[in-house]
């Protein structure tokens, strides 16, 4: 096995035995070369790689430290209520910023779910979401403007979908097919999740429907970042 490779083992396998407890101090380069007897750019890179997957992170002039431990957070999948409802009832400290508004070039698979026709226009409104002033997930809303005429005027403000979907005079909602997928995020994504390259961000993809008329109000897609928490998963009633 490769040197490089065998130092990421061993010090990922120390954090998961938790001879490494969050927040400690990593040993120098120059002490982890002698360790493991390889030269010093070895460890360098091995370092940098468990950087890459947020194992570690650095402070200049002070060293490497083992990343704090994950904040457990419930990951609703489906439910009647709101994500910033879900987060306000569970007592996180919850904070949203708007980051997007705009039409979205067409995409067969989101404007079939919308019931839309290539003619339509589609938004993308966008927000990212805090707790305790950590970024933890990017909210993608696609809104066709047939149903909502005002969205491209309205979206570049809304904090919470269903807040808006009131103010319209929609009260009841539901949810259908909930899919689960893995990505890396882009360079866009990592600055706004302050991630690397290689952090796997999950992937919830679901509808948002009317529940009295039955009508798809939006499809949704979130980035939850998967370093710095740790996801409860559940499923409400319905």
């Amino acid at each position: 096995m490769h040197k490089e490779s065998v130092i990421i083992d061993d010090l990922i396998k120390q954090i998961i035995e938790k001879k490494l407890l969050p927040g400690a101090k990593l040993p120098s380069e120059n002490e982890l070369a002698d360790i493991y007897d390889v030269p010093r750019i070895t460890v360098r890179n091995a370092l940098t790689k468990l950087e890459e997957r947020s194992y570690i992170y650095s402070v200049q002039g002070k060293g490497r430290y083992l990343k704090e431990k994950s904040i457990p957070i419930q990951l609703p999948l489906t439910g009647k209520t709101s994500f910033t409802e879900k987060m306000e009832k569970l007592g996180y400290d919850l904070n949203t910023i708007n980051i997007s508004c705009e039409k979205i070039n067409f995409d067969p698979k989101i404007y079939e779910v919308l019931k839309a026709s290539e003619m339509d226009t589609v938004y993308q409104v966008g927000r990212l979401r805090l707790i305790n002033d950590e970024p933890i997930a990017i909210h993608y809303s696609y809104v066709s403007e047939a149903n909502f005429p005002k969205i491209g005027d309205d979206g570049s403000s809304i904090l919470s979908m269903f807040a808006y979907y009131r103010e319209q005079g929609i009260q009841q909602f539901s949810s259908r097919k909930t899919f689960l997928s893995v990505t890396f995020p882009t360079s866009k994504e990592q600055q706004l999740l302050a991630c690397k390259s290689m952090v796997p961000l999950i992937v919830v993809e679901s509808d948002c429907i009317d529940a009295d008329s039955q009508s798809v109000l939006e499809h949704t897609k979130i980035l939850y970042r998967s370093d710095k928490f740790k996801y409860d998963i559940t499923i409400d009633d319905l």
